[in-house]
């Protein structure tokens, strides 16, 4: 297909795609169109199996994908409007409620640490719907207690002792510090941006997903493209990390970006890859099968960083803002 047949194969998916297609790939805000995600479509379908409870599944983070933490994450990804008040409700409930001793968000009592992953995460999807900076500043402070020496963050080092950073965790973390900053918040600010810098060194480091000591592929998960991901790390992720957050080309994107090029099919567009196990609400995409959320988002980071790619099959003026 060519670029335009994408566009028009994108914008018969679902609303949230519609929107973000506008937005992100032909440079448009439509707000009325992301008005209507918590009406029509997966957003709909989403908000209609929230609880009277106040939330999704048996509670805050089970089951795990069917949660309320991962529901609320999937809805911020959808777009859907940050000011849906019954998220904001959610999100508050799990503020006040959802609490470790060490301050941070924590799902667990049987196990006394928190974890920094869902800290992030949470941090992420609450700072998108404008909760009180009250809700945050706690999990801030336990964010930053949890600084590894190399930049990055690690869950298990607060519950296992470990001394080498994860790229999990790690993007976790800074999609939350991007939300944050984004919306406005100014508790400790300055120290999340001194952390934000590091962990994206810790990224680049490792060129994405190449061990820093050897430079073979460290894990090959990295390389598939699930989606909803979830917690975990993939380089189709993180490079939509760094284009959101409008990070400059680093020459050690390279190697991720060229496997994204090479991870186009002969339609032209990307597929799904299979997904996490565990029980879900309701499937969006078909795994194996071309994918609308992971076309639109490796379209997105090509935008930004296709004059990077050598050897692509691009036409780089139809993506270029």
């Amino acid at each position: 297909m060519e670029y335009f047949e994408i566009l028009t194969w994108l914008l018969q998916g679902d609303i949230s795609t519609q929107y973000q297609v506008f937005r992100d790939l032909l440079n448009e805000e439509k707000p009325e169109l992301q008005q209507k995600i918590e009406y029509e479509g997966w957003g709909k379908k989403y908000l209609s199996l929230r609880k009277q409870s106040g939330h999704w599944g048996a509670g805050f983070y089970y089951p795990k994908w069917t949660s309320s933490h991962y529901t609320i994450l999937v809805l911020k990804e959808l777009s859907i409007s940050p000011f849906q008040p019954e998220i904001q409700d959610t999100i508050e409930i799990i503020a006040k409620k959802e609490r470790g001793k060490d301050g941070g968000i924590h799902p667990s009592e049987f196990n006394s640490a928190s974890d920094v992953c869902i800290n992030g995460m949470f941090l992420n999807y609450a700072s998108y719907f404008k909760t009180d900076e009250e809700n945050l500043k706690l999990s801030v402070d336990f964010l930053l207690s949890q600084i590894m020496p190399d930049g990055g963050f690690n869950c298990m080092k607060n519950r296992k002792g470990a001394v080498h950073s994860s790229l999990h965790t790690t993007l976790s973390v800074l999609e939350g510090i991007y939300e944050y900053k984004k919306n406005g918040y100014l508790y400790r600010i300055d120290e999340l941006i001194k952390a934000e810098n590091s962990a994206r060194e810790f990224i680049l480091v490792h060129q994405l997903f190449l061990s820093d000591k050897t430079g073979k592929i460290i894990h090959y998960n990295f390389l598939n493209f699930p989606y909803p991901c979830r917690w975990k790390y993939d380089i189709l992720k993180a490079l939509d990390y760094f284009q959101h957050s409008e990070t400059p080309f680093d020459e050690r994107m390279t190697p991720a970006l060229n496997i994204l090029n090479e991870k186009q099919n002969k339609y032209g567009t990307w597929n799904l890859n299979a997904k996490y196990p565990g029980k879900q609400h309701f499937e969006m995409e078909k795994a194996g099968k071309p994918s609308r959320w992971n076309t639109l988002r490796a379209l997105r980071v090509l935008k930004t960083y296709l004059k990077y790619v050598p050897n692509s099959t691009f036409n780089a003026p139809l993506i270029e803002s």
